[in-house]
């Protein structure tokens, strides 16, 4: 959509650069103060649970090298989670497991890990390898999402998730990142993972990129991804608009993602969210984000969900 286009003709398109985003939306709107809310996964858990709102259930949190010894135990009643560092960002670090073969942990893409190897990776998260700034981090260990078979197809040897960009309290623009074989179960696009731009109004897929490239057709499955449509997504849009309420930052991105039982839960806030969501959407998020600054900003989230819908529709 985007293509080779100059920087002049990307304005004209609405196309915010990092600059722009950094020193207009970010700066303006987020205070530094607050950032502990987001980049700490484990503060993040407890604002949402104070907000009443569903994260994926936290299976327990490994916060000393000395803990890893207790890691054997722990996971002998435990056939799937996932290992994340509580203050990494962009899937740095994030280990998934599905299942065990014997003593050894079994990877989306069937790949075993050895608890050596996992106790490794784990003393890496503490020593701060995958943390912003490189600081201490704390292990954190979730429960694995069961994603709805609404995404079956559509997502491959990981649990997809959707990214909303909500601004000032009211969800901008939004698409639903599907993870692949190169991605290694995570969805993550600069890893290899799909990215389909969803319709604010009906959940609904417009496009799909990856590696900013169109794509019609899923990398692994080859199905055709305009079909899909998300499940429950007023749901899900009410809940990412209540990321404000929880974070308190007016330019946010929330990460969500599908359980088969529980619904939309929760996953992440992102203080600093990538601008690949317009290349997956094909428009630029200047006009929408110019929109809502034109806006009242008392409403609740279920009255700023409908005012995007209608105003985007």
């Amino acid at each position: 959509m985007f293509g080779l286009a100059s920087p002049k003709k990307l304005r004209a398109l609405g196309v915010v650069g990092m600059n722009k985003r950094n020193v207009h939306y970010i700066a303006r709107n987020n205070p530094r103060r607050l950032y502990p809310n987001v980049d700490d996964k484990y503060q993040t858990k407890i604002l949402c649970a104070a907000h009443n709102i569903a994260v994926p259930k936290l299976l327990g949190a490994c916060r000393s090298q000395g803990h890893i010894n207790e890691l054997k135990d722990f996971f002998s009643t435990h056939q799937q989670f996932v290992i994340k560092p509580a203050k990494g960002s962009g899937g740095k670090g994030i280990l998934v497991i599905v299942g065990r073969q014997g003593d050894d942990y079994l990877k989306p893409s069937g790949q075993r890990i050895t608890h050596e190897q996992l106790c490794r990776h784990t003393s890496n998260i503490l020593s701060g390898l995958f943390s912003l700034g490189g600081k201490p981090d704390v292990a954190l260990v979730e429960a694995l999402v069961e994603f709805t078979d609404d995404f079956k197809g559509f997502s491959y040897e990981g649990v997809p998730d959707v990214r909303v960009i909500v601004y000032r309290g009211f969800p901008v623009l939004a698409m639903t990142r599907l993870s692949t074989h190169e991605s290694d179960g995570k969805a993550n696009l600069h890893q290899g993972a799909v990215g389909v731009g969803i319709d604010i109004a009906t959940g609904k897929a417009l496009r799909a990129v990856q590696h900013d490239r169109p794509i019609s057709l899923h990398p692994d499955t080859k199905v055709e991804l305009s079909q899909l449509k998300i499940p429950h997504w007023r749901q899900l849009m009410v809940l990412a608009a209540q990321g404000f309420e929880v974070s308190e930052m007016g330019y946010l991105g929330v990460d969500i993602v599908l359980d088969r039982q529980r619904g939309p839960l929760l996953l992440e806030l992102n203080a600093r969210p990538g601008l690949a969501i317009q290349m997956a959407n094909g428009i630029g998020l200047r006009p929408r984000l110019d929109f809502i600054e034109t806006l009242s900003t008392g409403l609740h989230a279920e009255a700023r969900v409908d005012t995007v819908v209608q105003a985007f529709k």
